[in-house]
């Protein structure tokens, strides 16, 4: 199967930083567009940021010139710096790898467990 990991959330102050990373295993035979997604109670998963695998990254207006997403396809990993954060920014994240598995045709979606980022003083 396939497995995604998240690790760097945490607590931070208003205009503080975080890194989040994201590693995705196993029986991974291609391994598509990979992403960020935030969500806090009450409402849907957001796309936050996302990269494909020729490293062409897409963008919320939220978080347009604060967030950088990168990803280091040898290790199946992405990164996401997150700059200037604010209280609006704190949410559970998840990660979401688009992935075709080996010896199938099919592509899927495979999330992490998710880690929490919380911006307050």
């Amino acid at each position: 199967q396939v497995q995604v990991v998240e690790s760097g959330g945490g607590l931070v102050q208003p205009g503080g930083s975080l890194r989040l990373s994201c590693t995705a295993s196993g029986m991974i035979y291609i391994l598509f567009d990979m992403g960020w997604y935030r969500q806090t109670p009450g409402n849907q998963r957001a796309l936050v940021a996302k990269i494909t695998k020729d490293d062409v990254p897409t963008y919320a207006d939220s978080v347009e010139g604060r967030f950088t997403i990168s990803r280091d396809n040898a290790k199946r990993t992405i990164h996401l710096q997150m700059d200037g954060l604010e209280a609006e920014d704190t949410a559970v994240y998840y990660c979401r790898a688009q992935v075709r598995r080996t010896g199938k045709f099919d592509i899927n979606n495979y999330w992490g467990q998710g880690t929490q980022v919380t911006v307050s003083s």
